[in-house]
């Protein structure tokens, strides 16, 4: 299988996915009954954003600083000629 068609296909999989979950345990909140005395994601973001539209921006932000570092953190493998795991 070609190598620049993995990447693409295995994002969209990965992002399809997601967005069946998320709409799966919306839909699931939703419809459940005690629904009134509770808030669901959808309604958090909405009431969060409203009263400060920023908000949205900088949790994404956050979110997509922290998954680099995790990202950096677990698959950087890097050692600089002369450094101590390099021998």
């Amino acid at each position: 299988m070609n190598y620049w068609l993995v990447w693409p296909v295995g994002i969209v999989i990965w992002l399809a996915l997601g967005w069946a979950v998320f709409t799966y345990f919306e839909a699931k909140a939703l419809r459940h009954d005690a629904r009134k005395d509770q808030i669901t994601l959808s309604m958090f973001c909405y009431t969060i954003g409203s009263k400060f539209p920023l908000s949205i921006l900088l949790a994404g932000l956050f979110i997509g600083f922290f998954i680099g570092a995790l990202g950096v953190h677990f698959l950087w493998h890097w050692c600089p000629p002369g450094s101590i795991s390099a021998g």
